[in-house]
Parts: C-alpha cells; structure tokens; sequence
C-alpha cells in the first residue's frame, strides 16, 4: 500500500543547513571548501534552489559520516512530490502504450 503524501518533503539543501551547517556554525563558505564545491552551488543547494545530486550527496556523506543514500533519497522524495504536485497539463495527451498496442491489432 502506497502512502499518499500530503505535506511537502523538506528540500536536502535546507536539511544539512539546519542539521549540520547551523549546528556546527559553518559558513557557506567554509562548507563550500571543505566539500570542494564552490561557494555559489552550495548556496544555491542550501537554499533549494539546486538539487543534490550523487556527486554531491558522496560529498556530504563524507564530510558527515552519513550515507549517500539518505542524501538521495531525500532528493527523490522532493523531486517526486514536486513532479506529483506540479502542472503536468501537457501531458493530457500521453497515451498508455496498451492503447496504443491495441490500436494495432
């Protein structure tokens, strides 16, 4: 059985400012170095404007001691819920392949 979320999953980026920049009192700046990513991607990934992506999420874990995979799960499930949430409008005309299978015959 599929649980049907109705409240929106927290963006990763807003997650390791809260539970690890914020804690520990670390800049962007000096996050951004640690993880060798530059200073305007990791803003723009604690902020929810960039997402996590797997060579950022290997970073994080490793800076963290956490895994690459909570880092990406937590991705998914905002990117799920947005795509679910979204305007997808111009998809009214996608047919399902059965349907079009059946055409054939």
């Amino acid at each position: 059985m599929t649980r049907i979320r109705t409240r929106k999953p927290v963006h990763p980026g807003i997650v390791f400012k809260a539970d690890v920049l914020d804690p520990l009192g670390l800049s962007v700046t000096a996050a951004a170095k640690a993880l060798g990513v530059s200073r305007k991607h990791l803003s723009l990934f604690v902020n929810g404007h960039a997402a996590c992506s797997k060579e950022m999420a290997l970073r994080i874990a490793k800076a963290t001691g956490t895994s690459v995979a909570s880092w990406l799960t937590m991705q998914t499930r905002y990117d799920v819920w947005e795509v679910e949430h979204g305007d997808n409008s111009r998809l009214k005309s996608v047919r399902t392949l059965s349907e079009v299978a059946h055409s054939f015959a």
